[in-house]
């Protein structure tokens, strides 16, 4: 007599069926983490020359303070995004090409190419994550008179053309310098710069030194 075939019965196949979309949604899940395949929120659309010289004859004109008790830990910086991620990997997947990163999301491999003097990378080492309008600058443009929070808002701002991956000796360089003193190699960007600078010192109430408000328009006058 022929053996009887086995037969899986209606609940056992929506059993199994579950089943099979449960592994295949987890390994997605893995994958995705593991290669970094979320796609990273865009860059800031950098304003226009005009809207950055209306913002800049808004800013207040004022000498630059001490930085006496400055430190970048009153700058809380770094926090979590979401996904296993901080601002930091957030900046690099963003600002990078085929960026992949391991299960705590670092990156281990892709290309960065640096707004500041054009140079690529291909080692996450090899670029910093800068901000925009340093932490000391911005100290000593008003950020000392802040609540932490509101600091710590500064620090990790994504909204704002505030973060960017750059060569790693180009942003030391830089270090807290505002544009009077400090300029990016590749005069190309200096546009984007200076309206990028304007921005979030306008958004967050910063004042500028006659000195930087000459150079920033200086630097417009490029665009």
């Amino acid at each position: 007599m022929a053996a009887r075939g086995f037969r899986l019965s209606v609940t056992q196949r929506i059993l199994l069926v579950v089943a099979i979309l449960a592994v295949a949604l987890f390994g997605y899940w893995v994958t995705s983490r593991g290669a970094g395949a979320t796609p990273p929120s865009p860059a800031p659309v950098p304003a226009s020359a005009a809207d950055a010289r209306k913002q800049l004859d808004e800013l207040t004109v004022a000498p630059r303070t001490s930085m006496d008790g400055y430190s970048r830990e009153k700058f809380p910086h770094w926090d979590s995004q979401g996904g296993g991620c901080d601002t930091r990997e957030v900046v690099l997947k963003r600002d990078g090409k085929d960026v992949r990163t391991d299960k705590d999301c670092r990156p281990v491999s892709g290309t960065w190419t640096s707004v500041y003097d054009d140079e690529t990378w291909t080692k996450p080492t090899d670029v910093d994550i800068d901000h925009m309008v340093p932490l000391g600058q911005a100290w000593a443009s008003g950020a000392k008179t802040w609540t932490t929070e509101k600091r710590e808002q500064f620090a990790n701002d994504l909204t704002r053309p505030q973060l960017f991956a750059v060569t790693d000796n180009v942003n030391q360089q830089k270090s807290d310098k505002a544009p009077d003193q400090w300029k990016p190699p590749l005069v190309s960007f200096w546009c984007t710069y200076a309206t990028d600078w304007i921005v979030v010192k306008h958004y967050y109430g910063l004042t500028v030194t006659q000195a930087e408000k000459t150079a920033l328009t200086d630097m417009l006058g490029r665009c």
